[in-house]
C-alpha cells in the first residue's frame, strides 16, 4: 500500500501548476550584466560590418561610389550627391576628402551634361582639397581629380603631370593609370599608353580597366580584340548608368566597323538602361541615318542636342540636314556648334578638333590650318593629324597634307573618315593608284560613315575607275618588251687524244734475263 500511495503522491504533485518565477533586483542586475558581456564577447569575435546593413545603398552612397572608381552614375544619383556634399563642406570646411568627391561628382555632371560651367567648379573644390591636404601628404584622390579634370577639358600634358605625380609617389595605387592612359592616348604616345593599360589590368583589372583597354585596341585597329575588352567591362558594371555607358561604347565599335543595325540595338540597350544619356541618343541618330531613316535621326540629334550641347553632335546633325537638302535648318545646329564650343573655351575646354573640322568644310579653311597647327604643337595624336591634314588639303597645301593624312592612318586605326579624307588628298596629288585604294577602304570600313561623304567618296571611286587588267599600273611595262641580246655560250673544246703508253725497251743480247724468284 505504501507503494501505492507514494505514486498516488507522485501524480497529484505533476499536475499542480508550476509556481511562478519571480527576480528580484538584484538577480536583474546579475542578468542584465551577463546578457550585456556576452554581447561585448560576440562584437569583439566579429566586429560589425558595412555588409551587416541590409538596407540597399541610397542614391548618394551610389554616385560616391561610381565616381570613387571613375564610373558613371545615373542622373538622380549624382544630384543628389552633389546637394549632399556641398551641405557637409558648407558646415565641415576642412574636410579635404569630401571636397575631393564633391570635385570628382562636379566633373561627372560635366561629362553627362556637356556643360563647361561645371569645370570651373570641380577645379575649386579639388584645389581647396589639396590646400587643406598638400599632394606632399599624399592626398591622391585630389590629385586624381585634377588629372582627369585637364583630360576632360583636352588639356592632356597637364593629365599627364598629375598622373605621373601620383604614380611617382604610389606606383600600386590604381587610380593614376586610368588618367595616365587617357593623357598618353592625347598626346600621341601610344606606347605609353599601351603600357599604362597593361599596369592598370593587372592592379585591378574591372570597369575602368576593360574600358581602357578597348580604346586602346581600338587606336590599333583590333577591333575584335577592342570589343571583347568592351564586353568584359560591361560584366564588370554594377548599376545601369555603367551598363548604359558599356553598352553606348559597344554601339560606338559597331558603328565604327560599318554595321548600322548592331550598333542601333546597342544604343537602344543603353537608353532602357539610363533614358537620360544624351550620347546614347546622339549614337541613334548617327545609326538611324546610316539606315536611310533621316527623319528619326534628325529627332533623336535633337533630343540629344537638347540634354546636352555636345559640339560633335552638332556637326553631325548640321551634315545630315545639308545631305537631306534641308540646309536652311543645318544653320542653326552650326550656330550651337559655335556657341557651344566659345562657352567651353571660356572655361577652358579645348574643341579644337571638332571645330577644325567644322571650318575646314563650312567656314575658313585657313583659320583651321592656324588652330590646328598650334593644337599640333601640343597634342600629337592621330584626331589631330588627320583634321590638320584636311584642312590644309581644303586651302590646297596638298602635299604638306598627305604627310599629316599618313600620320593618321599608317598606325592602324580602323578609320573610315581617316581613310577617306587620305583618299581625297592622294586624288588631288594625282595619285589614282593610293585614292582607289583608301577610298576602298573607307567604304569596306563603313559603308554608311557620313551622309555627307559617302556619296562623294564613291563619285570619285567612280571617276577614278578600275585598273586596267593584268595588275596594278606600276606592275605594267611601259615599253614592249624586246628579248635582251644575251650573250652566246662558247662551244667546248674536244677533248685531247689519250697518250699512247710507250713501247717496252728488249733486253740486250748478251745479258741474261733477271732470274724469276
Amino acid at each position: 500500500m505504501d507503494r501505492i500511495d507514494r505514486i498516488a503522491r507522485i501524480d497529484e504533485e505533476a499536475q499542480q501548476p508550476a509556481p511562478p518565477v519571480t527576480f528580484t533586483g538584484r538577480k536583474t542586475l546579475v542578468a542584465a550584466a551577463v546578457a550585456v558581456v556576452l554581447i561585448a564577447g560576440a562584437l569583439l569575435i566579429r566586429p560589425a560590418r558595412q555588409g551587416d546593413d541590409a538596407r540597399p545603398p541610397g542614391p548618394t552612397e551610389r554616385a560616391a561610389s561610381a565616381v570613387g572608381m571613375g564610373a558613371p552614375a545615373a542622373a538622380v544619383d549624382l544630384t543628389a550627391l552633389v546637394a549632399d556634399r556641398e551641405k557637409w563642406v558648407a558646415g565641415h570646411e576642412k574636410d579635404d576628402a569630401s571636397w575631393a568627391v564633391l570635385g570628382a561628382a562636379y566633373l561627372e555632371q560635366a561629362r553627362r551634361t556637356a556643360e563647361p560651367g561645371w569645370y570651373p567648379k570641380a577645379e575649386r573644390a579639388l584645389k581647396r582639397s589639396l590646400e587643406i591636404r598638400p599632394a606632399e601628404k599624399g592626398n591622391f584622390d585630389a590629385m586624381t581629380g585634377m588629372g582627369t579634370l585637364a583630360n576632360a577639358r583636352g588639356d592632356f600634358g597637364t593629365g599627364k603631370k598629375w598622373g605621373e605625380l601620383v604614380r611617382a609617389q604610389a606606383p600600386k595605387r590604381w587610380t593614376a593609370y586610368p588618367v595616365l592612359v587617357d593623357a598618353y592616348t592625347g598626346l600621341g604616345d601610344y606606347k605609353a599608353a599601351e603600357r599604362s593599360m597593361e599596369r592598370l589590368v593587372d592592379l585591378r583589372p574591372g570597369l575602368a580597366a576593360f574600358i581602357r583597354a578597348s580604346q586602346v585596341y581600338r587606336d590599333r585597329g583590333w577591333r575584335e580584340d577592342a570589343t571583347m575588352a568592351m564586353e568584359h567591362a560591361g560584366g564588370a558594371a554594377k548599376s545601369p548608368a555603367e551598363k548604359a555607358y558599356v553598352l553606348f561604347r559597344l554601339g560606338e565599335l559597331a558603328w565604327e566597323r560599318g554595321d548600322a543595325k548592331e550598333a542601333l540595338r546597342q544604343y537602344e540597350g543603353a537608353l532602357r538602361a539610363d533614358p537620360a544619356q544624351a550620347e546614347a541618343l546622339g549614337g541613334r541618330g548617327r545609326a538611324l541615318a546610316g539606315l536611310g531613316r533621316g527623319g528619326e535621326a534628325v529627332r533623336d540629334y535633337r533630343l540629344a542636342l537638347g540634354r546636352a550641347q555636345e559640339p560633335r553632335l552638332a556637326l553631325e546633325l548640321g551634315e545630315l540636314l545639308d545631305a537631306l537638302g534641308r540646309g536652311d535648318e543645318a544653320k542653326a545646329p552650326y550656330e550651337m556648334l559655335r556657341a557651344a564650343a566659345a562657352r567651353g573655351a571660356a572655361e577652358g575646354v579645348n574643341e579644337a578638333v571638332v571645330l577644325g573640322l567644322f571650318e575646314a568644310d563650312h567656314g575658313d579653311p585657313a583659320v583651321a590650318v592656324r588652330r590646328l597647327t598650334q593644337e599640333w604643337a601640343r597634342h600629337k595624336n592621330m584626331q589631330v593629324a588627320d583634321a590638320l591634314g584636311w584642312a590644309l588639303h581644303k586651302t590646297g597645301d596638298d602635299a604638306g597634307a598627305l604627310e599629316y593624312a599618313k600620320k593618321s592612318t599608317e598606325r592602324g586605326a580602323r578609320s573610315a573618315d581617316f581613310a577617306y579624307h587620305r583618299a581625297m588628298i592622294e586624288r588631288s596629288l594625282g595619285d589614282d593608284a593610293g585614292a582607289r585604294r583608301h577610298l576602298q577602304e573607307a567604304l569596306r570600313t563603313n559603308p554608311r560613315f557620313s551622309p555627307a561623304r559617302v556619296p562623294l567618296a564613291k563619285e570619285a571611286l567612280a571617276s577614278i575607275g578600275q585598273p586596267p587588267s593584268g595588275g596594278p599600273e606600276n606592275m605594267q611595262p611601259t615599253k614592249p618588251w624586246v628579248a635582251p641580246d644575251l650573250p652566246k655560250a662558247a662551244k667546248p673544246k674536244p677533248p685531247a687524244p689519250a697518250a699512247k703508253p710507250k713501247p717496252k725497251p728488249s733486253p740486250s743480247p748478251g745479258k741474261p734475263s733477271p732470274a724469276k724468284a
